[in-house]
């Protein structure tokens, strides 16, 4: 499968170019691309094998090392572009999972997915950069997933949270109010996501609640397919963003067959077509999508396709 450029498509400030009958709906209707652990477009193979892997994992990882590392580092990436590249193609939406490191004394997080990636600082750096420079463009934060995290951990981050991006976090509200002509007239850009009881009640991070993100995890596209439509047609109508992760999830099975293949030859490239397929026949809305999410963005015309769903919108029928 052809890879598409970095950042390919002009879309840096789609959000901004939105027409005002579109900037007007609440952003729960509109159709949001997004990227499934997005931040795994490095992996260091040198470092211990992260918190989220089962204790069997780690054990291989012990016994055969670096070999061990670089067949998860195959399995483990599922994103080729950097932050920067990815928000510069579309994407608004970033799923986020975060770890501290062993045998470090100071409380450090990172970005992880079966192996370390790079500190959760740097990359929400690159992040506020690029909305520094765009200024009506408006990101989803969801830090989904913590692991070997204490009070200490939680609180650094939190603290980091507020210093990198200030006045650009969208204080929680009700679900409904957020428009993207709410929050240009406040001047937010970020709505942090945080599944954690230690940010419970701090007014800019929105809890995990707000946030509905199914996984059907599974290796079958079909299965897959079928539980997007039945997870829709349960999505509440109130209170909540809406994440359809268009996504397949390797078994043990599945990566003994494909060892060296990896995720992208084995099971992305292969069955992309198909759920390409389902992302083209969607409409956003009341009771349509919101937020869609892809492994290797790049490889199709997923930000664009997803994007152009909004479109629909323009017919009134589409919104009610």
């Amino acid at each position: 499968m052809k890879t598409r450029p970095a950042g390919s498509g002009g879309h840096a400030d789609w959000m901004g170019s939105l027409c005002p009958a579109l900037t007007s709906l609440p952003l729960k209707y509109l159709a949001v691309p997004g990227s499934h652990d997005s931040f795994s477009f490095w992996m260091d193979e040198q470092a211990p094998v992260a918190p989220d892997q089962k204790p069997a994992v780690r054990r291989l990882a012990t016994v055969f090392r670096l070999l061990a590392r670089k067949v998860m580092k195959k399995w483990s990436v599922t994103q080729n572009l950097t932050f920067r590249e990815q928000l510069e193609g579309g994407i608004r939406y970033f799923d986020l999972r975060v770890s501290s490191r062993p045998g470090e004394d100071s409380h450090e997080v990172y970005f992880i997915h079966g192996l370390f990636g790079h500190k959760v600082r740097d990359g929400l750096a690159d992040i506020d950069a690029f909305l520094d420079s765009h200024h009506k463009e408006v990101v989803f934060l969801d830090f989904n997933h913590h692991y070997a995290m204490e009070e200490a951990h939680h609180h650094y981050l939190l603290c980091m949270l507020t210093e990198v991006f200030g006045s650009k976090l969208c204080r929680t509200s009700v679900v409904e109010d957020i428009t993207l002509d709410y929050l240009w007239d406040r001047k937010f850009q970020v709505l942090v996501f945080y599944h954690h009881l230690w940010a419970e009640g701090s007014p800019l991070m929105w809890p995990g609640a707000k946030i509905a993100a199914p996984w059907a995890n599974t290796t079958d596209t079909a299965k897959l397919i079928q539980f997007l439509e039945t997870t829709l047609g349960e999505r509440p109508k109130h209170g909540t963003f809406h994440v359809s992760q268009a996504v397949l999830t390797p078994c043990l099975s599945t990566v003994i067959r494909g060892l060296l293949g990896g995720l992208r030859k084995y099971l992305v490239e292969k069955n992309l077509p198909t759920i390409m397929t389902w992302v083209e026949a969607q409409k956003p809305g009341v009771s349509g999508v919101n937020i869609i999410t892809s492994d290797f963005v790049e490889l199709v015309d997923f930000a664009n396709t997803v994007i152009r769903l909004n479109d629909l919108l323009l017919s009134k029928r589409a919104v009610t």
